[in-house]
């Protein structure tokens, strides 16, 4: 059995930061808690690295030489790369947070930041990409599984971000019941994010594009007027050994 060291010495994190000072604090630390890192400093080399060494978590600043953070963020989803991102940025206006979270990033932190803070919410969001593994869920033609974090429709695997299959996964867990907005933002993105329900709403549109055959006409994730949505459990099966 793999432990707890050996797990963390098989993850990869790319930092993507042109301050010299937090990019060596960022990696000295990491390294410390026993991840593999890799560090570039600007835009241009961030990408290639994202690209070609497929990293199981990338750090990445927005303001970046040659090629922005956003930018960066945007290439990798639109090419079906799916390792959760945390953005550093200096920026504190929400509409930027906001933008940054909505082209496929999971987190943000503010600079300055605490390290311990950042530590915490890398751990964090390695603990939901690669938690526990659960049996596969099944509706209609939909197949979810999370041990391989990966959605197939009529057998075909679709290019999910690590947020879009967060979010399904929630909303798979709790069948049938009626999730405000609000509670979607708390459970998913965490108490302290600032976005609106409008954060929500594009992200359930993203999520009806692919997994509905009928994305006006939803058979599973149903809008409640002046609530918010619910998964329609109707066809939900597991597919493990018991199910056979």
């Amino acid at each position: 059995m793999v432990n707890a060291v050996e797990a963390k010495a098989k993850i990869k994190i790319l930092i993507v930061e042109d301050d010299s000072a937090i990019a060596f604090g960022l990696e000295r630390n990491l390294r410390f808690e026993g991840y593999q890192v890799q560090v570039a400093t600007d835009g241009e080399r961030g990408l290639q690295l994202a690209v070609d060494g497929r990293p199981d978590l990338i750090i990445l600043d927005i303001m970046l030489p040659k090629v922005s953070g956003f930018e960066i963020c945007q290439i990798l989803r639109k090419h079906g790369l799916t390792a959760p991102v945390i953005f550093l940025t200096a920026k504190t206006r929400e509409v930027d947070k906001v933008t940054g979270l909505e082209l496929g990033g999971d987190d943000y932190i503010t600079k300055p930041f605490s390290l311990r803070e950042l530590l915490a919410r890398v751990k964090r969001i390695l603990h939901r990409v690669r938690g526990v593994e659960e049996a596969p869920r099944v509706f209609g033609d939909v197949e979810v599984d999370f041990s391989g974090q990966a959605v197939r429709k009529h057998g075909k695997p679709l290019p999910f971000t690590a947020k879009e299959f967060e979010l399904l996964r929630f909303f798979v867990a709790h069948p049938g019941k009626v999730l405000s907005r609000e509670s979607i933002l708390r459970q998913v993105w965490g108490f302290d994010y600032f976005g609106t329900a409008r954060t929500i709403d594009n992200f359930i549109n993203r999520l009806r594009q692919k997994i509905e055959d009928d994305a006006e006409n939803p058979r599973y994730l149903l809008t409640v007027r002046g609530v918010g949505y619910k998964f329609d459990d109707g066809a939900c099966t597991r597919t493990d050994a018991r199910d056979a």
